[in-house]
Order: structure tokens, then C-alpha cells, then sequence
């Protein structure tokens, strides 16, 4: 029996491993999480945590998963990167391999890719660096969405009127959350639309509260520590900025609107100005067919797989990693000074935890 290990740092992460652990659990095998960073209140009664690095290391699993950009480099077993989100400049960097995303940090020994285009990228950078191994597995958090049958995947709000989800980043260079506000609440109450609102969990305090103010008849407030995944197919429209959710969005073959995006392109519809918001929601909603094939494109280019296996093929990954690859590998760069950031970090975001629960 395998023992994995899912280290969480933000609340995204859960939706991301939930798909890992069922697949696990399929298995025979075991599963643990172990929260630096974040609250660990969304855990749910059959799900074990391990409170205290010395029970991490007590638990000794094979393999650790990170949808993260950093892991302790010290808790037992390999390190698996499944990343938070598809490879996508969110930045506006003049190309995709100026993006964090490529970034090789020293912590990981796989990395588990969507498509093959980041593929590709990542073992040219194994090729290089000779430390780490590359899967193509697909991404674990899309599982639920693409396994369900189609005709699943759309559900409409009981009276009829158009519901937007509406998604939001926090960095003040993309972030649309403390523009829109106003506007968002304008049409909430005007009785041709509803909302589904939800914030990136780093958002400002007081403009996390005005929207949570708005919550009503015609608008739902969800807590950036909720599983987003299953609430999306309720939406006939998503609204957003930069935030990798749109990508998500898209699998299910709806329309995306964005104001200001870093990552404009023909999959989208975006605007500069408020007022050009609601026009471009209804013609959103008349699914243009160059914005939907563009958008279906561009699906194909950021995850290879539509089967709902992907936590399949990454756990098949880590078993061929140890089975076949681990010996192969140099050794990670011994890079004293980072990793002694990762311990001050590691202890730093402990006490994050333990204050949420």
C-alpha cells in the first residue's frame, strides 16, 4: 500500500488534490494532508491531517503532491508538482516562457503537465537539468468536470434569467474586483441578471466586504474556500479578469467576458470600460461562433485529455518515476539559502494554520 501526502498552501488546492485522493482511495491506498498557509477548515471529517512536521515525517509517503510553486524539501518521498492552474501568461510577460510557470525552483522531482505544448517546454527544461522527471497526466481538478456526461454539465437558474459567474485575481495590476463593484451590483438589481460571485482568496479585506455585502436575491457570494468546480456549470456566462478560472470555464463550452485582461485573444470578449460591460454579457450569450471555436482551440491547446483520468495517469506517473526513473537523476541543486527561507517560511505559515483551525 502506497502512503501519498498532499501539502496545501492555499485553498484552491483542495479542488485540485480531491480528485488525486478519490483515485487513491480506488486504490487501496492511503492519503494525508498536511496544511501550511491557509485554514484547514475545508477538511472533511474522513479526511486525515497531520498537524506537526515531525507527522509528516513519522508518516514517511512516497509521494507528496503540491499544486504550489514550494514544498518543504526535507519531508519524505518524491515531490510531485501538479501545478494550480494551466500554463498561461497571466503576467503580460512579452512570451509563456518568461512566466513563473516555468520556473525550476529546485523542489520537484516530476512534474505533471496538461498538454503538449507544456510538455514539451518542461522536458526540454529536464533535459537541461537533469534533476527532475516530466508526465504528460493532465490536470487532476478538471476529473469531476470532464466525467460527467455532457447534458450534466448544463444547469440554468429556475426563473430563467442569465446567470454570470464572476471571478476575480488579486493582484492590483489585473485585479477588475474594486472597479466593477458598483457596476455588478447595478445589474443585480436590476432584475435581468444573476451572479455568482467568488474572489481570489489574497483579495483586500474591505473589498472582499463589499461585495459580500451584495448578496441577495440575485447574487451569491461564495467564499474563496469553497469548491468553485461544481458550482460553475450553473453559470451561462463567466466575467473575469486575469484569473485562470476563465480556462476552466471554457471546458464547459460557455462564453467568456473579461474587462482588462493581460491575456486577451479571439476565445474571449474583453473591454476597457464599464459601460461596455452588459453589451458584451449579451452578446455572450449568443455564443458567437468565432468566439466558441477559438475557445474550443484553445482548450485543446491547454489540456490534452477530455476522459476525466488524469489522476489516473498521474498516480500511474509516480509509480513509473520510482519504478523507473528516480535512479537516473542528478541529484537537486544543494542551494543552502533557499532552503533555509523554505524552513523560516514553513514555520511562518504554520502559525497562518493553526490560527484558522
Amino acid at each position: 500500500m502506497r502512503r501519498y501526502l498532499f501539502f496545501v498552501n492555499q485553498p484552491y488546492s483542495y479542488s485540485i488534490l480531491r480528485p488525486l485522493q478519490d483515485e487513491i482511495r480506488r486504490r487501496g491506498d492511503e492519503a494525508a494532508w498536511f496544511v501550511a498557509g491557509c485554514s484547514a477548515a475545508p477538511l472533511r471529517p474522513d479526511e486525515r491531517r497531520l498537524k506537526t512536521v515531525q507527522e509528516v515525517m513519522d508518516y514517511r509517503a512516497d509521494a507528496t503532491f503540491v499544486p504550489g510553486d514550494w514544498v518543504p524539501y526535507f519531508f519524505p518521498g518524491i515531490k510531485v508538482e501538479v501545478f494550480h492552474g494551466m500554463a498561461r501568461n497571466k503576467r503580460g510577460h512579452s512570451s509563456e516562457d518568461e512566466s513563473d510557470h516555468y520556473r525550476i525552483r529546485g523542489w520537484f522531482d516530476l512534474y505533471c503537465t496538461h498538454a503538449e505544448s507544456d510538455t514539451a517546454r518542461f522536458q526540454a527544461l529536464a533535459e537541461q537539468h537533469r534533476h527532475f522527471s516530466v508526465a504528460h497526466t493532465g490536470w487532476s481538478k478538471l476529473d469531476p468536470l470532464l466525467s460527467q456526461p455532457r447534458e450534466e454539465r448544463r444547469r440554468r437558474s429556475e426563473d430563467g434569467l442569465p446567470v454570470v459567474f464572476f471571478a476575480s485575481t488579486f493582484s492590483r495590476s489585473v485585479t477588475s474586483a474594486p472597479v466593477l463593484v458598483d457596476k455588478i451590483a447595478e445589474l443585480a438589481g436590476s432584475g435581468r441578471w444573476k451572479f455568482i460571485v467568488t474572489l481570489h482568496p489574497k483579495m483586500e479585506t474591505s473589498v472582499v466586504e463589499q461585495y459580500r455585502r451584495l448578496a441577495g436575491e440575485n447574487l451569491r457570494f461564495i467564499e474563496s474556500d469553497e469548491d468553485l468546480l461544481p458550482l460553475l456549470p450553473e453559470a451561462d456566462v463567466m466575467l473575469c479578469d486575469t484569473s485562470s478560472i476563465m480556462f476552466e470555464f471554457m471546458f464547459l463550452d460557455r462564453p467568456v467576458v473579461t474587462f482588462r485582461t493581460k491575456m486577451p485573444g479571439p476565445y474571449l470578449i474583453d473591454v476597457a470600460k464599464v459601460e461596455e460591460l452588459e453589451p458584451a454579457l449579451e452578446r455572450a450569450l449568443d455564443h458567437p461562433e468565432m468566439l466558441m471555436t477559438s475557445a474550443r482551440n484553445l482548450c485543446d491547446d491547454l489540456h490534452s485529455y477530455r476522459d476525466g483520468r488524469s489522476s489516473a495517469r498521474v498516480l500511474d506517473a509516480v509509480d513509473d518515476f520510482l519504478a523507473n526513473k528516480k535512479s537516473g537523476l542528478r541529484r537537486k541543486p544543494f542551494n543552502l539559502l533557499r532552503k533555509l527561507k523554505v524552513r523560516r517560511r514553513l514555520r511562518r505559515e504554520l502559525r497562518v494554520s493553526r490560527d484558522g483551525r
